[in-house]
């Protein structure tokens, strides 16, 4: 049974970080596409970073460039989002994902 499973997520105010984590299982995942998404009350779910593990090349949207960074745990065959100077608009529900799978999610909520 393939679980990815989400966690980190909280309440933090503008300009603090935080650290996401997807714990997967059940996936040979050596040479997939690892995803991180948000959808935030009343919007549609937006890609906003994914990973390679083929290569390791990285892909950010322009509403996170600079501030996120996603990586890998090979060996616990975890992913990481880490997020800085968060901001309100930031504020969402963020999901892993791989291939067909998805978490289960997690709220981040950031104050202003």
């Amino acid at each position: 049974e393939v679980q990815l499973v989400e966690s980190g997520g909280g309440w933090v105010q503008t300009g603090e970080s935080l650290k996401l984590s997807c714990a997967i299982s059940g996936f040979n995942f050596d040479d997939a596409y690892i995803g991180w998404f948000r959808q935030a009350p009343g919007k549609d779910r937006e890609g906003i970073s994914c990973l390679s593990r083929a290569d390791a090349k990285t892909h950010y949207s322009q509403l996170v460039a600079g501030r996120f960074t996603i990586s890998t745990d090979n060996d616990e065959n975890t992913i990481h989002l880490q997020m800085n100077n968060l901001q309100p608009d930031d504020t969402a529900v963020y999901y892993c994902q791989l291939d067909r799978y998805w978490g289960q999610g997690t709220q981040v909520t950031v104050s202003s």
